[in-house]
């Protein structure tokens, strides 16, 4: 395997995000607010999580200035993509014009001061809607192919991290993703962006309202 080089420094790059991880205190700037965007220019409320909203990009950046008053610094951002960009191959997850892109280029040119955090998973590009490119087999099985699934998400968290993401956040469960993310952004020269891998995945209910969210 390759020897990465270990750099801490990332976790001192910038005041938010020494904020983020400063031990023995809470307080605003130690939140991640999560939120969900779509392509349309309205805000629409998401039946599955009642009281929370799925933002177009302008009025995210309206919440976002919001959140920056009250010291909340942190944003999450989860896509939820229109079902005709949706394919096996999940390429509208590398997309440079894409939603997410887009919403970053938007975040960091009209928020000055915000830390984007980007979600790093296939599932709501997939038409499959899985965290990982599936093989169907003629016996009627499928697997998940977990090294394709590896390829493409470095692309994603490549391309995220080119529209300016401070963090990417690998959710998807795939094996070897965090290092295969780490060698890719190094060799673009992005070794100052972060990867915080944040979920362990089980078989729960509690997922059926965040995938309401994503329409996934």
């Amino acid at each position: 395997m390759m020897n990465l080089p270990i750099r801490p420094r990332r976790n001192r790059k910038s005041a938010n995000i020494r904020g983020l991880i400063r031990e023995t205190s809470l307080a605003p700037e130690h939140l991640i607010y999560p939120v969900f965007v779509h392509e349309g220019t309205g805000n629409q409320p998401i039946p599955s999580l009642p009281g929370c909203t799925r933002w177009s990009v302008k009025g995210l950046v309206e919440e976002a200035k919001r959140l920056m008053d009250l010291g909340i610094r942190t944003l999450d951002l989860f896509p939820a993509i229109p079902d005709e960009k949706k394919t096996p191959d999940a390429c509208e997850a590398c997309n440079p014009d894409g939603l997410i892109p887009r919403t970053i280029y938007a975040l960091k040119s009209e928020v000055p001061g915000i830390t984007v955090m980007t979600d790093v998973a296939l599932d709501p590009y997939n038409s499959d809607g899985h965290d990982g490119l599936v093989e169907f087999r003629s016996d009627g099985t499928m697997e998940i192919l977990n090294d394709d699934s590896v390829e493409v998400l470095c692309r994603q968290a490549l391309c995220h991290a080119d529209a300016g993401a401070d963090i990417v956040s690998p959710s998807d469960m795939m094996d070897g993703r965090v290092a295969a993310i780490r060698a890719t952004l190094d060799s673009e020269a992005l070794d100052d962006v972060s990867i915080m891998a944040y979920t362990a995945k089980y078989a729960s209910a509690l997922y059926g309202p965040f995938r309401g969210a994503l329409e996934s």
